[in-house]
């Protein structure tokens, strides 16, 4: 069962995705609801399989789904399901469902609801991947994601210039915030020797006492105080503001701002419990609970207020999370579950009264309960929990907010219960405010729309949370009482202390709080209304906006200074400054006191002659391309002939296969600068003065000497080597004798695979840059070596035998690779080479019309196809519960063949055949159609 929880993670991401874009692109209104039902079903889906998981969980148990993928650096799939784990899954598939029904009336006819739809499948995957992970790495990669879809989300209005600047502000935030938590996480894995929960979750002891510790923890917080928007990075949450109600309902009450409240509960028991932890995180929360509550009273705008209402609740999750109390632990759990409800109905609210009256300024709502009864109804239940009214949810966490606020007064003070009391008014006054402005307060003034009910489906799931609101707040225990103790469990790692959840505990100083609160919030409000006249108040001059626009600002024009200053379009500078960079990376730790200067004692190898004719034709020719580089032809002749020299040299060392490919690539690549040579003049300009070229020659020639230096340290001392455990394992763990291949396709498959990817990716650039580009020569550049304008009939007859003989060649090097020299990689190359001679014998038109025509499509099609084969060589590994790439092998008997050696990284290795293929093909395309001749 436990494989089930990958099910809830990919349903959404996969499925979920790709359907409601498809089912969302027309333009009809039923097409468009579809997607609705869609996204609603793949929802409800994801719900069922935690539903079926959760009486494991409520019974104690914590599901565990392991797969290895890069186990010797700690990464690897790692899923878990808790308590924690539970109770947030459930509470983003559930609101999502509802979020998903009321999107399908909120959003308007011109609104792309593929594209709405499938943002919202994919933040929702990016956020049950954070609450389910058990691998911190895995964890910040979907951490990372949810960051991107929410910007996609909040900026989903694209062409209001508002939306575009919140997503922005957002991202840059949050996207700050991540990059400082995965330092933290990598420390975190360093201190606790595991990246994955199950294990970490036991050593908290060991990485308090770790050195680094301070450091871990301030790292970890920046980035959870980023996400969940405390001061003083709570300036993101009100512009993200400008995203469609749906979107705010969501992202702002029950998922994205909570994910930094969910890690701080999940590494509680890793980094929690110290003084440090609670005086910055418990004060971190009540400074933002504070100052966010007292601005939301005095915000116009209905989503404003509640954003800023937001902030302040998020301030007292991580105010109680940051205590050293157990029990405070319980407080957030169930406030988290409260908070979602209330809010996230007070979200839709506020969008449907946007919806109905066309604006959402307070100043000028009002009256609106005879007009929209069943929605103030609905918005008076909910914002009474915001406020703590009695027999709402609100009220019950509010309770044991106060009642941890006074525990923590023992050791800080009365001024946390004072705090916490003006918290409460607060919430009480913008709450008052929130229903007295928009349905009270007289009538509407200058509406843009006459406001009527919506339909029923956009107030239903309102009306669902509102009654889970009432249920809760009357019969808590019976609610959410059994979710809040596996929850609370979860986060302190051991079972919670004795505690009630009840409507009623007697007349205590929390209840008194309570009262003070409740009477204070309203002489609040009515005295700012009254005689500071509140709808007259404008916004404050300087605000966190304000302050990151204006350091954004100047941190562009400082880089545009540098910019300027050193990008001047002078490639001999950005040379200079590279090696001369490199110089002193290079040239800092052998000045070193101690640091070795002198040759080594280690027995050298006899130069014979030919190694000596080998050194001085190398160079010959280096010298004589220094000489004559602005001759390009001759240039790229004598660069191949160091290619030949550099070849010959590594078979003289028996490596047969690097010789093989520095060959082959030599080919490939003197037929590409031939290509490119097409689009330049013959000769390179001289625009170097004779200082410049003495400072050049200068650097190159202590950049050369320092390497000959190094090198021939390197060389005459005797040092470890990894090569005999490669060629001893590559028969046993690869199954092939080949240790170079086998390194290639098994040991360091992935580096392959990161390699060939890099390779297509360079090659599809080239097409984007060059498509479409035509080169019109000079009179008398055609026909010149280059161009290839006039092959000769002796090239085209050579040519048709050659390509048979090539592709035969090059089936012989693939299948031989993992044994004896050769491979995909090589066998690729050959294969190039041989395509790329009918280019220069045949023509451009004429070779692409012997391989079918639009040749750029189909080398990018191949491309994708190496790219995926090598990609489904590994997960297939994965899906037999093996790392990433882990390669399977065999010697099979087979009738007349004998003994034969069969390797999975066979595939992978035909994966990277295709790929070298497909990539150096689309660049002799790409480069021939743009050098080609005309008609």
């Amino acid at each position: 069962m436990s494989a089930w929880l990958a099910a809830v993670i990919l349903l959404p991401l996969l499925p979920g995705v790709i359907l409601t874009y498809a089912a969302g692109r027309s333009p009809q209104a039923g097409r468009r609801r579809a997607a609705a039902w869609v996204a609603a079903g793949i929802t409800l889906a994801a719900m069922a399989l935690l539903l079926v998981l959760a009486p494991a969980v409520f019974a104690g148990e914590t599901l565990l789904l392991q797969a290895a993928w890069l186990p010797d650096l700690g990464l690897n799939i790692g899923l878990r399901l808790d308590g924690l784990a539970l109770m947030f899954a459930l509470l983003i598939t559930s609101v999502g469902v509802l979020i998903v029904l009321y999107a399908a009336y909120y959003l308007g006819p011109d609104d792309p609801a593929g594209k709405f739809y499938a943002l919202l499948m994919l933040f929702m995957a990016a956020m049950l991947g954070v609450v389910l992970s058990d691998n911190l790495l895995l964890l910040v990669v979907f951490w990372e994601l949810t960051s991107v879809s929410s910007f996609l989300l909040v900026g989903y209005w694209g062409h209001r210039a508002d939306a575009r600047a919140g997503a922005r502000m957002a991202l840059t935030v949050t996207g700050g915030g991540g990059l400082a938590l995965l330092a933290g996480v990598i420390l975190l894995g360093q201190a606790g020797g595991s990246y994955e929960l199950s294990v970490l979750l036991d050593r908290g002891d060991l990485i308090r006492a770790h050195p680094q510790y301070p450091l871990i923890l301030a790292l970890v917080l920046v980035g959870c105080f980023t996400k969940s928007a405390q001061v003083p990075f709570h300036f993101w949450l009100p512009e993200a503001m400008a995203a469609p109600t749906p979107v705010s309902a969501y992202l702002h009450s029950a998922t994205m701002v909570k994910a930094g409240v969910f890690l701080l509960a999940r590494l509680y028991p890793v980094i929690g419990g110290t003084d440090t932890f609670q005086f910055w995180v418990a004060g971190a929360g009540l400074l933002t609970l504070s100052f966010a509550a007292y601005v939301a009273v005095f915000k116009h705008d209905l989503k404003g207020l509640l954003a800023y209402s937001t902030i302040s609740h998020l301030g007292l999750l991580v105010f109680l999370l940051g205590l050293n109390s157990p029990l405070a632990k319980v407080a957030a759990v169930f406030h988290v579950l409260n908070h979602a409800t209330f809010k996230a109905s007070l979200f839709m609210t506020a969008g449907i009264i946007d919806h109905e009256t066309g604006t959402r300024d307070m100043r000028r709502l009002g009256g609106l309960r005879s007009l929209l009864p069943w929605t103030a109804t609905l918005a008076m239940v909910a914002a009474a929990s915001m406020a703590g009214i009695p027999l709402a949810n609100g009220f019950l966490s509010k309770e044991m907010f106060f009642n941890e606020a006074l525990s923590a007064g023992v050791s800080w003070g009365y001024t946390v219960p004072v705090i916490a009391v003006f918290f409460g008014i607060c919430s009480v006054a913008y709450s008052v405010r929130f229903i007295h402005d928009v349905f009270f307060h007289g009538p509407p003034r200058d509406l843009p729309k006459v406001p009527h009910e919506p339909p029923l489906f956009m107030k239903l799931p309102v009306a669902l949370l509102v009654v889970v609101v009432l249920a809760v707040g009357i019969l808590p225990a019976a609610t959410f009482g059994p979710m809040v103790r596996v929850a609370a469990a979860a986060v302190l790692n051991e079972a919670p202390p004795e505690y009630k959840l009840a409507l009623w505990h007697g007349f205590n100083v929390p209840l008194l709080m309570s009262l003070v609160a409740l009477v204070g919030g309203v002489l609040m409000y009515l005295g700012l209304q009254r005689r500071y006249r509140l709808h007259l108040h404008h916004p404050a001059r300087l605000t966190g906006r304000l302050l990151f626009t204006h350091a954004i600002d100047r941190l562009r024009t400082f880089s545009r200074r540098v910019t300027h200053t050193m990008e001047n379009g002078s490639l001999q500078r950005y040379l200079t400054l590279m090696v001369l960079a490199a110089l002193v990376v290079g040239a800092w730790p052998m000045l070193r006191a101690g640091a070795p200067v002198a040759a080594g004692d280690r027995a050298l190898l006899p130069a014979n002659l030919l190694a000596i004719v080998l050194w001085l034709l190398l160079i010959a020719a280096g010298a004589a391309l220094l000489l004559g580089h602005r001759q390009r032809l001759r240039a790229v002749v004598l660069a191949g002939v160091i290619g030949l020299i550099t070849a010959i040299t590594f078979e003289s060392f028996s490596a047969p296969d690097l010789a093989l490919t520095q060959l082959s690539v030599e080919v490939v690549s003197t037929a590409l600068l031939l290509m490119g040579l097409a689009l330049l003049p013959a000769t390179t300009p001289r625009e170097s003065t004779a200082g410049r070229r003495l400072r050049d020659g200068l650097l190159a020639g202590a950049a050369g000497t320092g390497v000959a230096w190094l090198a021939w340290l390197v060389l005459t001392r005797d040092h470890d080597s990894l090569s005999w455990y490669f060629l001893e394992q590559a028969v046993p763990k690869g199954g092939g004798s080949n240790a170079v291949n086998v390194i290639l396709v098994d040991f360091r498959g992935f580096d392959t695979f990161g390699e060939i990817t890099v390779l297509g990716i360079a090659a599809v650039g080239v097409l984007a840059m060059l498509q479409g580009m035509r080169v019109h020569r000079a009179p008398g550049l055609a026909g010149q070596p280059w161009s290839f304008a006039q092959p000769s009939l002796m090239l085209r007859v050579v040519a048709r035998f050659i390509l048979p003989l090539a592709l035969a060649s090059t089936a012989y090097l693939f299948w031989r690779g993992h044994n004896l020299p050769g491979g995909g990689f090589i066998a690729g190359l050959v294969t190039a080479a041989a395509v790329v001679l009918q280019y220069m014998a045949l023509g451009q038109r004429e070779a692409e019309a012997n391989l079918g025509g639009q040749a750029q499509r189909r080398f990018t099609r191949w491309i994708a196809l190496g790219l995926g084969i090598a990609a489904a060589t590994g997960i297939g590994a994965m899906v037999l519960d093996q790392p990433f790439l882990t390669s399977a092998h065999a010697h099979p008997h087979l009738p007349l063949l004998g003994d034969v050696g069969l390797a999975t990284a066979a595939l992978f290795d035909l994966g990277v055949y295709i790929t070298v293929v497909g990539a150096t093909l689309l660049l002799f395309a790409t480069l021939g159609a743009a050098s080609r001749e005309p008609e």
